[in-house]
């Protein structure tokens, strides 16, 4: 089994920053595909950013490119999303999840493994 854990949410001003880990724990995945999600009240959880494990690369929605930044530390068995700019729309809980079943990363139903989540809220 693996266990992902978010920390890092919070309450934060427009404009502002925040970054998100989630720790990984347990079984070792083989070059898993690290993807952060968000659920707002009322809406279907969306994709947000993607990493592969090895090699690093990344996507990202089109709604927080240039804003949002996914990256990950191997040595730590964490990946990280850096928020900067936060709008209200961003107000949501963030997901980690973990997908090694490839696939397009953006597909939720290709992930395996989620974290239980982390809110994030934005004021004005």
């Amino acid at each position: 089994q693996v266990q992902l854990v978010e920390s890092g949410g919070g309450l934060v001003q427009a404009g502002g920053s925040l970054r998100l880990s989630c720790a990984a724990s347990g079984r070792t995945l083989s070059n898993p595909v690290m993807g952060w999600f968000r659920q707002a009240p009322g809406k279907e959880r969306e994709f947000v950013a993607a990493v592969t494990w090895i090699g690093g690369s990344t996507v990202y929605a089109d709604s927080v490119k240039g804003r949002f930044t996914i990256s990950r530390d191997n040595a730590k068995n964490t990946v990280y999303l850096q928020m900067n700019s936060l709008r209200p729309m961003d107000a949501a809980v963030y997901y980690c999840a973990a997908n090694t079943r490839g696939g397009a990363p953006q597909l939720e139903g290709r992930y395996d493994y989620w974290g239980q989540g982390t809110k994030v809220t934005v004021s004005l």
